[in-house]
């Protein structure tokens, strides 16, 4: 395969960001393009301004995994547009004391430490060796790749890929990118070609909200009481509110434990007993959290949830649905996604048919960002012409291999546990730079960071184990007050 000389790359989240510099660092392209949809770069870590919320509509398309759809094109481009009020997506979970909750040294890419800032949030939580950073300081450590060695100037931010298509007589990738204009008015239409593309989107960004029987009525009846948990923006909403939380992953943990004390005792949790592999579900065994199985309807006149075992919540107040998202790819209209994951992609980095289609962080529980950078190497060796691919069939028993190992949905993308089997996978198969061909060194995988990994939810645990023991001694003391005599 001959060098890929022009490459585009969509988006400048950590993926995005990471993969400019492995580029860059093979010293063999004449053109690296990022477009990133948002003013600055960060992706999932970008703090939304406060007036802008996600609202939770479109409860058929979102529980169909088909609310994003394709925005059509105009016949004639470069072209003005009026803006579109078609919904986007393009808003973040981020809430203003959110932190992350891996080991930053775990986070943080190989080469570029994220700083040292504790917040005193997480310093009066952890102790003053927390481990974990305030959303502003790794969305600050995201856009800090991109203000070195002019990487900013490859970068169009406000710019949306449309479409992404391949034009097969010229051997080319061409993409249609809209640019939202200063004044919020009118959109601008380009048209630009690449030799190769890098999704590095992120797929975090597209609620999932299952169908319940009459939770759309209830949104309808209530504005703003229904909301998927990318909205929550903190607990002042929910003060002295009966709030039913959805989802026993990170978020519903989160929301659930930060609103007791605040929304209106027990806080009502609906959980179906599948718990977080790394997180467990000691969350939800708080006194002030009522565990509950799965919703069957919901009735808007009396704001009561009816639950699966024939029980009830009355008078309730809010619903936030912890459920996740779904992976969508409106840009790529001719790219199946199946059981919500990209299908047909080597090493859920390359698709097979052509693999200078290229995913960047197509991945869950894959060791947080250093994946992308794993990833984003082995992608810039291969376009540089510098390794070559195994046969067709071969990538295709590797798809067939992890599919009976793993299934054919989300866990097929879950590098956990085998961390250290695939980041050698990729360190190998990238190779090492040498004088004479240059680029970005690949240290071996460090079961350190493992380790690291495992001790930071380890500290959640114990924070939440430490405070659901001194509630539930509250609340015995507060019951037999004679036993403090």
């Amino acid at each position: 395969m001959a060098i890929r000389k022009r490459i585009g790359v969509i988006g400048a989240g950590p993926a995005g960001a990471i993969a400019v510099d492995c580029l860059a660092q093979e010293h063999a392209f004449s053109i690296i393009r990022i477009f990133e949809r948002r003013e600055k770069a960060g992706g999932c870590w970008v703090q939304d301004p406060p007036t802008r919320i996600p609202e939770a509509s479109d409860f058929t398309g979102l529980a169909n995994r088909t609310a994003d759809l394709p925005r059509p094109i105009p016949k004639d481009i470069p072209t003005y547009t009026r803006k579109s009020s078609q919904n986007r997506y393009a808003e973040t979970s981020v809430y203003p004391y959110l932190e992350a909750n891996i080991d930053s040294k775990v986070m943080e890419f190989s080469q570029e430490p994220i700083q040292e800032t504790k917040s005193e949030l997480s310093i009066k939580r952890h102790g003053p060796q927390t481990p974990f950073r305030h959303h502003s300081t790794i969305q600050k450590y995201v856009q800090s790749l991109l203000e070195r060695e002019s990487y900013q100037d490859m970068v169009e931010y406000n710019t949306t890929v449309e479409r992404v298509e391949k034009i097969p007589e010229r051997d080319v990738w061409r993409l249609t990118l809209r640019k939202e204009g200063p004044s919020g008015g009118w959109d601008y239409w380009w048209v630009e070609e690449f030799d190769a593309v890098l999704v590095a989107n992120g797929h975090y960004t597209v609620p999932y909200i299952p169908y319940i029987d009459g939770l759309e009525d209830f949104a309808k009846a209530y504005p703003g009481s229904v909301e998927h948990s990318k909205a929550f923006r903190g607990v002042e909403k929910y003060k002295n509110k009966r709030v039913v939380v959805v989802g026993a992953s990170v978020s519903g943990m989160d929301i659930a434990t930060d609103l007791i004390g605040v929304a209106r005792s027990p806080v009502h949790c609906v959980v179906r007993g599948r718990w977080h592999p790394y997180f467990g579900g000691s969350a939800f065994e708080h006194p002030l959290i009522t565990k509950h199985p799965a919703v069957k309807y919901i009735e808007s006149g009396n704001r009561t949830v009816f639950l699966e075992d024939g029980t009830s919540i009355n008078e309730v107040d809010n619903i936030i649905l912890g459920t996740g998202y779904s992976w969508t790819l409106p840009f790529l209209p001719d790219v199946p996604i199946r059981n919500n994951r990209v299908p047909d992609l080597y090493l859920h980095v390359f698709k097979r048919d052509d693999p200078t289609l290229i995913f960047i962080g197509a991945v869950a529980a894959g060791l947080t960002f250093k994946v992308y950078e794993w990833q984003s190497v082995l992608a810039a060796r291969y376009l540089a012409d510098r390794i070559e691919l195994p046969s067709v069939e071969e990538q295709e028993r590797w798809e067939r291999d992890r599919v009976s190992y793993k299934g054919d949905g989300v866990p097929f993308t879950a590098l956990y546990p085998d961390f250290e089997d695939y980041f050698e996978t990729v360190r190998m198969l990238a190779g090492e730079p040498t004088a004479e061909r240059p680029g970005r060194r690949l240290p071996k995988f460090d079961k350190g960071w493992v380790e690291k990994f495992q001790a930071g939810h380890r500290k959640r645990i114990d924070i939440w184990e430490k405070g659901n023991e001194i509630t539930r001694a509250k609340l015995k003391t507060a019951c037999h007050p004679q036993s403090r005599l």
